[in-house]
């Protein structure tokens, strides 16, 4: 075997198998390589004491013009580095195996359809640089507290990382109980922004980080708290891995290079529900696209709103700050851009009253349009809602629209303007067709009536059969989820609705939803509690929801992000149907943009792995470029071979990611016994020679699991023993034959 670094060779067969008792009885083993010394150091005390851990070293490689200073592998553990650890426990999924076994070795991007086990990918990952650095931290990034909530009892239930060992972290928490944590703990799971935090304020030990998985990775993009993460690790000196997990890259390619280069991937591995290696463990899922037209009194209110905004667009006009004339076909993206240009090249001639005025008429024309866009994809409800907030809370006022140059009556004016303007819709409309939009009105869209179809057909159909089912509907708005889940309160008791939203408060003053109460209604809805959830975007990314048979989207988006994750809650166990409710016009050309960019997201991702994740051709732009300074974690002269392991998980406490009382309860500050063991004579005591030799013989202190099976016991003897070895032994045993 050979250690080869800077194109020198050096014999290192002490260092193999065969030779694997003569290290562990020496002190120190010299390596030299070129003017530095590597030191491996054994303790000669303990002769079982196998781990051989090679230190902080420093060489200096030159690549073409730039000398690059690298540290090799630091604290790695020659020893557990020799095999990598894959649970059999668990039915062993061949995609599963090559994505988990890559994204040891690379700096990888794993794209996998929901529910087909990306955090199992991270869960073994994870725990094998665990195993490789004995002194290293591990560390899953979400961006919800539920997220994190939810993935650090997910990756345990996998892999078994010892509790003890392991903290969750969240803002709330005092910045002392994080720092200390930081020392005593090696695997964590927070949000990003937490991360952020204390690698600014220097408690979190950045040399030590050595695998950072990252969920929901499309998200770091810009400056994301996940870039800020990872740029600021990358300013010290040490090397860690990432491990990047979404169910889709990006809404287009240029967003999908800019999470390539802002998570320094070096590999993809991407699979679709067309990819051969999982079509085993995927169902059918029937997708369909129910185009929707626009009724009558939908039509009414769209002409009459177009009049209102009409006014504030031919004023930008007059001052040539915008040109397209068909006001029907512009959106807030385009008085956005147009507003932009402007500015670029504004009018020397005006006055600051006039400029002033424009500034407003432009914030006016966004804000009303997208109230169009409202009443185009959500109704005339969700429209109305839009409009008593945009007017009644001062939306139009020095707050939100104001500017220095704009005197204060002259947004009082255009303030009463608009107010004038809806008045006099709201009459219209009353006065023309007062049989069709006033109240009740029972559908304010149509798609209203055509989902109370969908669901009442859907529900009906399973209960004929005798089956239980569940369904999901999302919608962008809250207004619009508030007023789906009336309609199918309405339905009851063949219809359970209940909404899901965010926990921040909407501007109208309702109150969202907090993470208990997220976490609640989920548990409620997998039990059975309510068979329909209506969410917001909430439900689409990563939450534990459950089984769902029919996913219904109120709205499009022309990201596909969106679009697959809220697909991906359905056809998990047996076959799924997913309705796509799009109004004709411009919201079906939304959604056909968007198949259209995850379909050329897909096909470049594929031809990049058919040419092996390389960046030959680099003059190609339709080409992904990636990074090119992959971290070497493990030593060129090791090549780990995997062992197949049945893992021994202990039951997941979330009370204890945070201390070390794992199994007990704290109360008031103080350790307290399980209620369990609250009357347990004391006599009835193991020794502590007995744990001793328990803990040799049948505990593995790496991974924190039980061996064997222990040996039978006499059916008296009660095991009550805290403290002659951990804790984490102690409840093991009590639970085995208490």
């Amino acid at each position: 075997m050979l250690i080869e670094t800077n194109e020198t060779l050096i014999s290192a067969k002490s260092i193999s198998d065969d030779n694997r008792h003569h290290l562990t009885c020496q002190k120190n083993l010299n390596f030299t390589l070129n003017s530095s010394n590597l030191n491996i150091t054994c303790d000669i005390n303990n002769p079982t004491n196998k781990h051989i851990i090679i230190p902080a070293t420093k060489t200096t490689s030159k690549d073409q013009n730039n000398t690059r200073t690298t540290n090799i592998c630091d604290g790695f553990d020659i020893s557990a580095g020799r095999t990598w650890i894959y649970p059999s426990n668990q039915p062993i999924r061949n995609y599963q195996y090559n994505i988990s076994q890559k994204a040891l070795y690379n700096n990888t991007l794993v794209c996998l359809p929901t529910g087909l086990g990306k955090t199992f990918v991270a869960a073994v990952v994870m725990y094998n640089f665990y195993r490789w650095y004995p002194e290293g931290k591990v560390i899953f990034m979400a961006p919800t507290k539920p997220l994190v909530a939810q993935q650090i009892e997910a990756c345990h239930n996998i892999m078994g990382i010892p509790m003890e060992t392991t903290a969750e972290m969240t803002g709330a928490m005092p910045p002392e109980v994080r720092k200390k944590s930081w020392i005593s703990k090696r695997s964590f799971y927070l949000t990003p922004q937490v991360m952020m935090n204390d690698l600014q304020r220097g408690v979190c030990p950045a040399l030590k980080v050595k695998c950072l998985v990252i969920d929901e990775a499309h998200k770091a993009l810009g400056n994301h708290a996940y870039c800020q993460v990872v740029r600021e690790l990358s300013r010290y000196e040490g090397e860690f891995r990432i491990l990047a997990l979404s169910a889709t890259p990006g809404s287009d390619i240029k967003a999908v290079q800019q999470v390539l280069n802002n998570l320094l991937i070096s590999h993809i591995e991407l699979r679709t529900e067309e990819s051969l290696d999982i079509q085993p463990y995927t169902h059918h899922r029937k997708i369909e696209k129910i185009v929707i037209a626009m009724g009558d009194e939908i039509n009414i209110i769209r002409d009459l709103y177009l009049k209102i905004i009409n006014v504030f667009i031919q004023r930008l006009r007059k001052f040539g700050a915008i040109y397209n004339k068909d006001i029907r076909h512009l959106s807030k993206f385009m008085i956005l851009k147009a507003r932009e240009m402007y500015r670029k090249n504004t009018p020397s001639n005006l006055t600051k009253s006039q400029r002033g005025l424009i500034e407003c008429d432009y914030a006016i024309c966004m804000s009303l349009y997208h109230g169009y866009e409202l009443m185009y994809q959500h109704g005339l409800r969700t429209l109305h809602a839009y409009i008593k907030t945009f007017i009644t809370d001062n939306s139009i006022d020095e707050r939100q629209y104001a500017n220095p140059n704009l005197t204060q009556q002259t947004q009082q004016q255009q303030k009463q303007q608009i107010t004038s303007s809806s008045s006099s819709t709201t009459t219209t409309t009353t006065t023309s067709s007062s049989q069709k939009i006033v109240p009740p009105l029972k559908y304010g869209h149509p798609k209203l009536k055509k989902l109370e179809e969908i669901i009442i057909g859907h529900f009906t159909k399973f209960q004929n059969d005798g089956q239980e089912t569940r369904a999901m509907i999302f919608s962008s708005y809250r207004d619009s989820v508030n007023e789906i889940t009336q309609l199918l309160n309405k339905l009851r008791p063949l219809v359970k609705p209940m909404s899901l939203i965010g926990h921040s408060s909407s501007v109208g003053g309702a109150k969202g939803f907090n993470q208990k109460d997220q976490l609640k209604v989920m548990k409620r809805f997998r039990e059975g509690g309510y068979n329909t959830l209506v969410a917001t975007c909430i439900g689409e990314e990563g939450l534990d929801i459950g089984e769902v048979d029919l996913i219904v989207c109120f709205d499009a988006h022309k990201s596909p992000i969106r679009l697959v994750q809220r697909m991906g809650r359905t056809g998990r166990k047996r076959e799924g149907r997913v309705v796509m409710l799009v109004t004709e016009g411009k919201e079906e050309q939304v959604y056909n943009t968007s198949q259209s960019h995850k379909n050329n997201i897909v096909r470049l991702i594929q031809q990049q792995q058919s040419n092996g994740n390389n960046n030959r051709n680099n003059n190609n732009n339709n080409k992904l470029q990636l990074y090119n300074n992959n971290p070497l974690m493990v030593p060129q002269y090791l090549n780990p071979t995997c062992e197949k392991i049945h893992i021994q998980v202990l039951l997941y406490n979330n009370n204890n990611s945070n201390n070390n009382n794992v199994g007990q309860k704290i109360k008031n500050g103080k350790r307290s016994s399980s209620s369990k063991f609250k009357n347990k004579p004391e006599q009835e005591i193991v020794t502590d020679e007995f744990f001793d030799l328990f803990k040799r013989e049948f505990y593995d202190e790496n991974s924190g699991n039980c061996l064997y099976s222990l040996p039978p016991i006499s059916s008296g003897m009660e095991f009550l023993k805290f403290g002659a070895v951990d804790d984490h032994v102690s409840l093991f045993v009590c639970s085995l034959f208490i």
